[in-house]
């Protein structure tokens, strides 16, 4: 592991047990740890905060699902939570809209311990069956939650002693709350910085400082001392995760476009305009690391991905399908980047062995991918994109229409621009000699209807399509900048 690549887990250690710290030391020194009785300043610090984090994270929602990544959503439900609960937690304040009761108890505990379990469910793979489920939900999913949780927060205020119905504040239940709640972050933390140590993205830093401080936060919620100053210290800490979730958020997925040129890329017919507006800086950061890897394909994942969008829109596919093969195109060949490069440049033949290095590119990516929220559309591209009409495809030998249709279509333009391109072991081929190779394939090897939609679009002869400089590598660049560490 690299010295770079430590420091947001030292991060993660240093935020989480510095305010630990602070609350063990007060428990201790109890004459250092003096009584704010401040319902009003309480009622006023919680409330607003938590309702602006709420509509915050309610757009964060909608980002996601333009963004086609479950894992934003999943995150945008697991902060509308904490928000949304919280506020509740500050709606209750007694001697405000309520006398004393159960409800700000109640709802800090819930509001923990479902915002880990969302924060848990962002970090499992898409494969995962959970993930699969809710991921056909994904366009109404923010919405549908938050509705309940607006419900959760009206009958919390006119009917709080529905709440004592569920006493999670009180002993046992607030312990085995605590307990369910640390596991939750703990295997959240661990699989968030795995998945760092192959990307980078700032997002899952930030999603590791989070984590932390909400476990620390349902520490002190479940063993300190109402109004004392080492029980404030949690608030301080579940509104802190709202704003780093947040932070983490734009640095990974603010694109510096203006706002002229987001528009035009939603409703734009030009496929190479679609295709650029949807690219976020995290996945522009994996295909320079393909690219830059795999030096021969310099600009191929970008081409491919266009001539997709180009049978796509032929097909007739709706725009999530032509978002979903955009995004999983320019990432079908990112598992290049655990295949050594003396193999993929090899000038002669590929021995059998060498030849099996190869074939688990696929499957590579795909396990890659998984974890960083890509949605299963995406990832049926990448996994698939090497199977064949006829069955002899790999990884899976899937056969006819058991391959996923995105997949067929990439597949025709993965191999159009392989054969028109120049690699280490031939020089290119022409436009026609491609041709006639798909169409003599067709039935064989490719999907006869991606086949023909692909004809169709050809039909004036190559298409002109130039990979954007940023995609590709600089001269004298060497290795990925996905860590392999």
């Amino acid at each position: 592991m690299t010295k770079k690549a430590a420091y947001p887990l030292l991060a993660f250690w240093v935020a989480a047990l510095l305010p630990l710290a602070g609350y063990l030391y007060l428990l201790m020194r109890p004459e250092h740890d003096p009584l704010f009785l401040a319902p009003r300043g309480h009622f006023y610090l919680v409330t607003p905060v938590a309702l602006l984090a709420a509509v915050i994270a309610v757009m964060v929602g909608m980002a996601g699902r333009r963004l086609r990544n479950i894992q934003v959503t999943f995150l945008a439900a697991a902060f509308t939570t904490l928000a949304m609960l919280f506020m509740l937690h500050g709606l209750s304040t007694p001697g405000f809209l309520l006398p004393t009761t159960v409800v700000p108890g109640v709802a800090a505990q819930m509001s923990v311990m479902l915002t880990s379990f969302w924060l848990w469910l962002s970090a499992r793979p898409a494969d995962h069956p959970l993930v699969r489920k809710l991921a056909g939900w994904q366009p109404w999913l923010v919405s549908a939650w938050t509705a309940i949780l607006l419900l959760l927060n009206v009958v919390g205020m006119a009917y709080p002693e529905l709440v004592a119905i569920v006493p999670v504040h009180l002993s046992p239940l607030k312990w085995a709350a605590m307990a369910v709640t640390l596991a939750f972050n703990l295997l959240t933390a661990r699989q968030y910085w795995q998945s760092y140590r192959y990307s980078r993205f700032p997002l899952q830093a930030a999603i590791l400082g989070s984590t932390g401080w909400v476990a620390v936060a349902q520490v002190i919620m479940t063993t300190g001392t109402v109004w004392r100053g080492s029980w404030w210290i949690y608030h301080f800490l579940l509104l802190g995760a709202v704003v780093l979730m947040l932070v983490g958020l734009v640095r990974q997925y603010s694109t510096g476009a203006s706002i002229g040129t987001a528009v035009r890329g939603l409703f734009t017919l030009d496929p190479a305009e679609r295709l650029e507006a949807g690219i976020s800086p995290s996945v522009r950061q994996l295909i320079i690391a393909t690219e830059t890897w795999d030096r021969y394909t310099a600009g191929h994942n970008y081409r491919v991905a266009l001539f997709g969008l180009r049978i796509g829109v032929a097909m007739g596919l709706p725009p999530e399908q032509l978002r979903a093969l955009a995004q999983g195109g320019v990432l079908h060949d990112l598992g290049k980047i655990e295949v050594p490069q003396h193999i993929l440049n090899k000038p002669g033949k590929l021995t059998p062995e060498e030849r099996a290095v190869i074939e688990r590119h696929p499957a590579t990516g795909y396990d890659l991918c998984k974890r960083l929220g890509f949605m299963p559309d995406e990832l049926t591209v990448i996994r698939s994109h090497h199977e064949k009409w006829d069955g002899t495809g790999y990884p899976d030998r899937l056969q006819g229409e058991q391959i996923p249709l995105l997949a067929r279509v990439l597949a025709v333009a993965d191999v159009y621009d392989a054969l028109t391109s120049t690699r280490s072991y031939r020089r290119a081929w022409t436009h026609e000699a491609a041709m006639e190779f798909l169409a003599g394939q067709a039935g064989t090897h490719f999907d006869p209807a991606c086949v023909q939609a692909w004809a169709q679009v050809a039909a004036d002869g190559p298409p002109a399509e130039q990979a954007p400089a940023w995609v590709l590598p600089a001269p004298g660049g060497a290795g990925p900048s996905l860590a392999s560490d």
